[in-house]
């Protein structure tokens, strides 16, 4: 990788350290495995305690502080959500070194029920573009507990000249569907800056409610659909079980939104698809309690509204813009439901379009990056085969009435994609990425002014999409070998909308973002088999966008 630039270094200082929220879930240890018969469950729930069975975390990166993250099982048997064990002190520790023979920082702070025991540090006083080492300590004198160490990294200064940042990007990961070998490979680099995830962290279905292979490969639980505090907490602990993903955790400082997923499938402000009033509850309630589990377990920083729109700079190199796509959106458009190009509907809110419109304006940086859940870019289909068709439909969010765009994403909100376009040409702003997650396909696309036209009329952005890392893509839906009836419906897309330039229907895997000031370069990596544990990863494909061009083309080799 190419060499930072490090500023001088200004001394640190003190923290501060906030507790954070709790869950509820089956208790594994650090080097466990994954999944876990009936007789290891016994076994789990006698183990020593306190202990830290849910790994650490970190997130957020500034460029003089990081969040720290763990969660802590106060007595055996005390699982995420299930309200048991006392309150238990937590010391924290930054340091230079793994041996922390050089600290930066620590403190105490307070595992509680009320926070399902876990806890939060929001480390300040650090030095800009450094890599730090953290860990946590719980029990009395005599009895104490260490946590795994983790490894974290701060942003560049604000105005520093950066040569170079790296970014693993993932997304949709499915506890049922395959193991996360992704996590894994991810975890063992040790040139990324930070890890963006763009959301489905997490699946909220009933076990066996969404693979479409047959039998869960790995039960999730709770085994019903999650719909309370409780339901949520225990969701999000049973993922933060898993070794791959704690590994990844550990090694990289994780930036994360939320999609559909983290909440009920194809949610809206009011709603989701997922989500039945009568035997499900009140809408609102549920959103509560999966905001709440999710500002609980992961390592995020929630922004004034209590949502994950908020905004990361790294040096004058890239300013990083993150959106709540969930929210605030009006419900999708369906026959009878209002049009996709009705000025009234809205995918980000007036507010949040504001501020992105504001910070894309406003920003000095080279590259605009905003990190969005659904795809921006417009998609039309030709004629495609109903056996494709049909497929397609449910990856993409598409009616089932037969409407030929994706309403769930930005297609489906067409009012605030023409402003938002219109802003980036009308003012000027050039070098903007879309970063983008959610369909189980890998896309390199320009974003056009009008796609209509296009190539005749101007690119305004470029977008590259990641695939997922083990949720369901269409060689999986059809159950057929990848790269075959696929190339097909690729094929079409392709014919159909000029501006894409590459989309993969079949893969599993993840990518990684390199920018410098002349390029912003995706490459992306798959997967030999999402159901194999020891599953090897391989480079793909690379696409690259140049400063100033809007313009995405092939690279015939990764940066690494």
């Amino acid at each position: 990788m190419t060499s930072r630039h490090i500023p001088s270094p200004s001394r640190r200082t003190v923290v501060r350290a906030a507790a954070a929220t709790a869950a509820a879930v089956p208790v594994l240890s650090a080097t466990a495995a994954a999944s876990a018969s009936p007789s290891t469950d016994s076994a789990r729930a006698a183990a020593p305690a306190p202990a830290f069975l849910h790994g650490v975390a970190s997130g957020d990166p500034l460029p003089d502080g990081v969040l720290l993250w763990t969660r802590v099982t106060p007595e055996p048997g005390a699982e995420p959500g299930s309200g048991r064990g006392a309150d238990t002190p937590v010391r924290w520790e930054v340091a230079e070194d793994r041996e922390f023979t050089a600290p930066a920082g620590s403190g105490t702070t307070l595992a509680s029920a009320a926070s399902d025991h876990t806890v939060k540090a929001d480390v300040r006083g650090l030095r800009p573009a450094t890599s730090y080492y953290f860990r946590f300590t719980a029990g009395g004198e005599g009895a104490e507990v260490r946590s795994p160490v983790g490894r974290t990294r701060t942003a560049p200064a604000t105005g520093a000249s950066v040569a170079g940042l790296r970014f693993g990007v993932v997304s949709c990961a499915n506890w049922e569907t395959g193991w996360f070998s992704a996590y894994r490979h991810l975890a063992a680099r040790g040139d990324l800056d930070a890890v963006l995830h763009l959301g489905d962290y997490l699946y909220e279905y009933a076990s066996g409610g969404y693979p479409t292979q047959g039998a869960a490969l790995r039960e999730h639980r709770p085994a019903h659909e999650i719909l309370n505090l409780a339901d949520y907490r225990l969701r999000h602990g049973t993922y933060k079980t898993d070794t791959d993903l704690q590994a990844l955790h550990a090694a990289h400082p994780v930036i994360a939104i939320w999609d559909d997923h983290e909440f009920a499938n194809d949610a809206w402000s009011g709603g989701a698809q997922n989500h039945t009033p009568g035997t499900e509850g009140v809408w609102a309630e549920r959103v509560a309690a999966a905001k709440q589990a999710y500002f609980e377990w992961m390592p995020v920083r929630a922004s004034t509204e209590g949502t994950v729109h908020r905004r990361l700079r790294f040096g004058r190199l890239a300013d990083l813009h993150l959106l709540d796509l969930r929210s605030f959106r009006s419900e999708q458009a369906s026959i009878g439901n209002g049009s996709v190009d009705d000025p009234k509907r809205t995918i980000t809110g007036r507010a949040q379009l504001d501020w992105l419109k504001a910070g894309l304006a406003g920003s000095d940086a080279v590259w605009k990056l905003v990190g969005t859940s659904v795809m921006i870019s417009p998609v039309a289909f030709g004629a495609l085969p109903a056996h494709l068709l049909g497929p397609l439909t449910g990856l993409l969010g598409l009616p089932k009435e037969g409407l030929a765009f994706s309403v769930d994403q930005w297609d489906g909100y067409t009012d605030d994609r023409k402003e938002l376009i219109g802003h980036l040409r009308d003012r000027g702003i050039r070098d903007t990425v879309f970063l983008t997650g959610d369909v189980h396909m890998a896309w390199a696309s320009e974003v056009p002014v009008k796609a209509a036209t296009y190539p005749l009329s101007p690119s305004a952005a470029t977008e590259f999409v990641v695939t997922s890392v083990t949720s369901d893509n269409l060689d999986d839906i059809l159950r057929v070998a990848p790269q075959t009836v696929s190339t097909v419906a690729s094929a079409a897309v392709r014919t159909a909308n000029r501006h894409v330039k590459w989309v993969d229907m079949d893969s599993h895997g993840y990518g990684v973002l390199d920018v410098t000031a002349e390029r912003s370069q995706m490459d992306y990596y798959v997967l030999s088999d999402k159901t194999a544990q020891d599953a090897t990863s391989a480079w793909v494909r690379s696409y690259r966008t140049r400063q100033g061009t809007q313009k995405v083309e092939r690279v015939d080799r990764p940066v690494r």
